[in-house]
């Protein structure tokens, strides 16, 4: 009985193994760094700088995440971090959905030139200036908005979604809505929609770790601590943090002791930030992969 063969002529058996073996190794490739991270926030930071924590803490110490959560902004910053996502998620998905239906259907009139409009955005911008003015303008200044409506349509994933809608929908269950009377709108929302969660999850996705991670345009819109993201509030922390001579006579110990909690500081942050979009991520990943791939660019 002839074996099965898989990649390049070897036998099924020991294709699984060849591939297993890769996947593990991309994966410790890409795990690892966080995992040192997270290693590295509950260690001595010198241990750290002379290579001792490189499986396991050195010198256990909840030092970092002590000064991170000391401070009285950081839960503000978690609260409106938790609202910006939420809404600028649900937002960005509904104007890509908005934008990649219409651009999806073949006789839409100036389709082409529509694309070509949403294309050139992708290469060219007006600048910060040019963009803070009309932000100032039109009156979205010092407003949580100001984080949502200039950047609302998301080119790169209204492509991927509009690919998703031309490959994976059905042109017959569309034609057969419409042959029943149902209005444009009742034919995306009734059928488009209930079709299209797998790439909707990976918008959603996409948009959350885009909101969340979004420090910048917080800092040059919004005004004061009490608006300011989670991003933006560790930022703050860090930067107070730093080793000056006014700040290392509050310290025991002086320099050398401020010097360590900053270096703790750094790594617990990057843990509080990052934390969050890690327990979510494996309540959607089921989706993840399948809906990025029907929303592909096929050939």
């Amino acid at each position: 009985m002839k074996r099965k063969t898989g990649l390049s002529g070897f036998s099924e058996r020991t294709s699984d193994i060849v591939l297993v073996v890769l996947c593990a190794v991309i994966l410790l490739i890409v795990a690892y760094p966080l995992y040192y991270v997270l290693i590295a926030s509950v260690s001595n930071p010198y241990d750290v700088y002379a290579g001792k924590t490189f499986f396991l803490p050195s010198q256990f110490t909840l030092d970092g995440y002590k000064a991170v959560f000391a401070d009285s902004g950081i839960f503000t910053g978690y609260i409106n971090s938790i609202k910006y996502t939420i809404i600028g998620t649900v937002f960005s998905v509904a104007m890509v959905y908005l934008t990649a239906y219409p651009l999806s259907v073949k006789d839409l009139p100036g389709r082409k030139l529509l694309s070509i409009f949403f294309i050139i955005t992708m290469y060219f911008g007006g600048g910060l200036i040019p963009t803070y003015l009309a932000v100032k303008n039109t009156g979205l200044l010092n407003s949580m908005w100001s984080l949502f409506l200039p950047g609302g349509v998301a080119v790169g994933n209204m492509i991927i979604v509009r690919n998703f809608f031309e490959n994976s929908i059905p042109k017959e269950m569309i034609e057969a809505a419409k042959i029943d009377g149902a209005s444009n709108w009742l034919t995306f929302i009734k059928i488009v929609v209930p079709l299209s969660r797998s790439i909707m999850a990976v918008m959603v996705v996409f948009s959350m770790v885009a909101y969340w991670n979004d420090w910048f345009t917080a800092m040059i819109y919004l005004p004061g601590d009490e608006y300011a993201p989670l991003p933006l509030v560790l930022r703050g922390i860090l930067i107070k943090s730093s080793a000056s001579a006014s700040q290392s006579s509050m310290v025991s110990g002086g320099y050398a002791e401020l010097n360590k909690l900053t270096k703790m500081i750094k790594f617990s942050s990057i843990i509080v930030a990052a934390a969050p979009m890690l327990i979510i991520y494996p309540f959607v990943q089921k989706y993840f992969e399948k809906g990025f791939m029907a929303g592909a660019v096929k050939g």
